[in-house]
């Protein structure tokens, strides 16, 4: 009865992806920090949400969890080197905030849903696809991600777009070692890439009530230029261990002077483009969520500010470290060139 409900009000239909057709005063609320559900509520998914009956809305909580796994997602040691050029200052953030801390929609939209209720998530096998503007289409198996390219460690900071913040050890490799194995053609101007789509095993994407409003799969994009840029990163780990589901396995991006959303997780698709692909938070909320998504002090979400930020892991996440946030997520330096003459306020 509840599924047949759902389907027949609320149920989003899962289409292929739109690129395939073309495309003080200060501190944050602390409403902020348990997820973005006033955006859902702004776009009418809130009213439509207290429309439904009492019965229904609990079913919708417990598919959720109806077929929570009994032990947790198997994490395997990594063979790496560690980068000391891409070392990060700041304490790193302790492994338990960094898995029990997520965004994550596709398996709930609070911040403990993701470690909760990915823990039967299942990575192998495991196709990534490597396609569109390249010399060399690739398709890489669940080894692959691990073998076909030397893995090394570096650690960098994430500045989530809520004003919160970690300092994180990711294994992987550079996107740019990817993309020169597939050889970019000259036609290249931007990166796509795209989340796994399995509403079975991430019961968010069962309809866009339940997952946050956004229409899946999640999909993000790049520049040619900031995917090239060193660094760009896949990771296939944390920690020193595969990445455990909540945190984007088996494989994800890391852009570190972008705001988190950037950094798309559990990755099938990568298609490289002659125009910019649409992503995902922009299709939701163009006028919150920008396509570059760079992390700066002096563009403010419109409803928090992005002057400061809390360091989660430093006490409690209320009690948390506040620091002044930095243009870039402080890495000016290494991708300041790439955006040259252009209005960072305009370009958010």
């Amino acid at each position: 009865m509840l599924e047949e409900e759902l389907k027949g009000r609320y149920m989003y239909i899962h289409k292929k992806s739109s690129w395939d057709k073309c495309k003080g005063a200060e501190i944050t609320p602390e409403s902020v920090f348990d997820d973005r559900r006033n955006i859902i509520k702004a776009l009418g998914l809130g009213a439509i949400g207290a429309s439904i009956p009492g019965h229904v809305q609990a079913g919708i909580f417990d598919l959720f969890g109806e077929k929570k796994p009994e032990s947790a997602f198997i994490t395997s040691p990594l063979t790496y080197t560690t980068n000391p050029q891409f070392s990060a200052t700041g304490i790193p953030t302790p492994l338990e905030k960094v898995t029990t801390h997520n965004n994550f929609y596709e398996f709930g939209t609070s911040k403990q849903d993701p470690a909760e209720n990915a823990q039967g998530f299942k990575v192998d096998p495991w196709t990534l696809v490597i396609e569109g503007e390249v010399e060399r289409p690739l398709t890489l198996d669940l080894d692959d991600l691990t073998k076909l390219i030397p893995l090394e460690e570096r650690t960098y900071r994430l500045r989530c777009v809520e004003a919160w913040s970690m300092v994180i050890p990711w294994v992987g490799f550079p996107l740019a070692a990817l993309l020169k194995r597939a050889g970019v053609t000259s036609k290249a101007t931007h990166v796509a890439f795209e989340t796994l789509f399995d509403p079975e095993q991430m019961p968010g994407q069962k309809s866009r009530l339940m997952g946050g409003g956004i229409h899946y799969p999640y999909v993000e994009g790049l520049t040619i230029a900031e995917a090239m840029n060193e660094l760009s990163f896949l990771s296939v780990g944390l920690y020193g261990k595969t990445l455990p589901p909540q945190n984007g396995a088996p494989i994800r991006l890391v852009v570190p002077w972008k705001y988190g959303f950037k950094s798309i997780k559990s990755i099938v698709r990568i298609r490289v483009m002659d125009r910019q692909p649409p992503t995902s938070w922009n299709q939701l909320a163009s006028h919150e969520y920008g396509f570059y998504a760079n992390v700066n002090p002096e563009v403010d979400h419109p409803r928090w500010s992005q002057a400061t930020e809390r360091r989660i892991g430093e006490g409690g996440l209320f009690s948390a470290k506040r620091i002044k946030t930095q243009l870039f997520n402080g890495y000016a330096e290494q991708v300041s060139e790439l955006y040259r003459g252009m209005d960072l306020k305009t370009n958010f």
